[in-house]
């Protein structure tokens, strides 16, 4: 069964999570004792209904007393079709780094906009991160269309509008659908209030929407996690290399190149959940062994021989910085990239992007939480990449504190 990871964005009140709440309630993806506990927490929230379908996506109580979603919260459903995983991130602004980081790794964007208010900073600001990360696939819910009157020109214009903003930023596909979340209308259920939409309901476009996963047809990428020597009696000479094919596909017999070694070797063995198998695919958690004996360590990357990588030490890279502290010049950090480490440093800031009109601005050298950065970024050793838009897997990146150990931003290689 197919797994589609997505994450909700828009403004404060704009209705996420009552959106996702609806979502699972219509489609009868909440367990009886789970709705009995909400409909008793809902007499608390003084909403109409006898059930507050945000509170399945509002995390922690502190959070609902606030009547803010602070912190990206996931939920996991599953249908006759899919199973999805929903990263509800928050919608105010000094959240960016969470956004940044519950988008990063999805499938498709849901961006909500008030029929009311129509695009606003915020719808721009989500709208340029989801472009920054190459989310494969956004959807427009436009909602509260109840309080429109279901107006086919209030949707119709707010389609024309985000399109004519959205051009430059070089999204891949964009869909829109007007719903009305609290009453529930074109989310699972077809609205006859909207006979004039002709297209889907939320809920059949996200069982139907077809996202390829695109590290299947990408380029053989392999990266150690960890190297598994034995040394028994019964295994003396055992050495395997174990992690997940982070895209495309290799095979037993395959001719490989070895990074940072530059080393070239076979694929002698295959194996997968103890099994000797002669091919294995994206995603895939693999032993490989080689035909050679080489000093392969954690964080080396494999590709096949006719596969290039990027290889260097001099990375231009988009970062969010995610740290309360901002960032100081000539600051010690790690740089992380799947298993793979090395010290580095920001050597330049090249500018920021202002995140609500996608303009270049130009650095003043200083970095601030929440901030959107294009940097220079030297590492000790070289690292095995292709550019984020080549392939999410290889591209991306957190920068840690080497002091302090914390995550200080989040990043993808041009």
């Amino acid at each position: 069964m197919k797994l589609l990871r997505f994450f909700t964005a828009g403004n404060v009140d704009d209705g996420k999570s009552t959106l996702i709440g609806r979502l699972l309630y219509d489609s009868k993806s909440i367990s009886t004792d789970i709705i009995e506990t909400l409909t008793k927490q809902s007499k608390s929230t003084g909403v109409d209904t006898d059930i507050d379908l945000a509170l399945l996506t509002d995390g922690l109580r502190a959070e609902r007393e606030q009547g803010i979603t602070i912190d990206v919260a996931y939920k996991y459903f599953t249908t006759d079709k899919r199973k999805f995983i929903i990263a509800d991130t928050p919608g105010h602004a000094q959240y960016t780094r969470n956004m940044f980081t519950g988008a990063s790794n999805t499938d498709l964007a849901i961006i909500l906009i008030d029929a009311r208010n129509g695009i606003t900073e915020q719808t721009k600001r989500h709208s340029i991160i989801t472009g920054t990360l190459a989310i494969p696939h956004i959807l427009i819910c436009v909602n509260k269309m109840d309080l429109v009157d279901f107006d086919e020109n209030v949707f119709e214009n707010i389609k024309a509008e985000y399109l004519k903003f959205a051009e430059p930023l070089g999204l891949k596909k964009v869909s829109f659908i007007p719903v009305s979340a609290l009453a529930g209308d074109n989310v699972v259920n077809k609205s006859e209030k909207l006979e004039w939409y002709k297209g889907t309901t939320l809920f059949d476009f996200l069982e139907n929407v077809e996202i390829e996963h695109e590290e299947t047809t990408k380029k053989s990428r392999f990266q150690v996690q960890y190297v598994i020597r034995p040394q028994t009696d019964e295994l003396h000479d055992y050495r395997g290399y174990a992690g997940s094919v982070l895209s495309g596909s290799f095979e037993k017999g395959d001719k490989i190149f070895i990074y940072p070694l530059d080393s070239q070797t076979t694929i002698e063995k295959i194996e997968k959940n103890g099994i000797e198998v002669t091919e294995a695919h994206a995603g895939e958690p693999i032993i490989i062994h080689l035909s050679d004996d080489l000093d392969v360590s954690r964080g080396s990357t494999m590709v096949q021989i006719n596969d290039s990588i990027q290889n260097d030490n001099n990375l231009e890279a988009t970062i969010c910085w995610m740290d309360n502290k901002s960032f100081q010049e000539g600051q010690k950090l790690i740089f992380q990239q799947n298993s793979f480490t090395s010290k580095a440093v920001i050597k330049e800031v090249i500018g920021k992007i202002n995140i609500h009109s996608y303009l270049n601005e130009e650095s003043d050298g200083h970095i601030q939480l929440n901030e959107l950065c294009k940097v220079h970024i030297k590492t000790a050793e070289n690292v095995s990449y292709d550019s984020y838009k080549t392939n999410r897997k290889t591209g991306a990146f957190i920068l840690i504190n080497e002091n302090t150990n914390n995550t200080v931003a989040a990043g993808v290689i041009i």
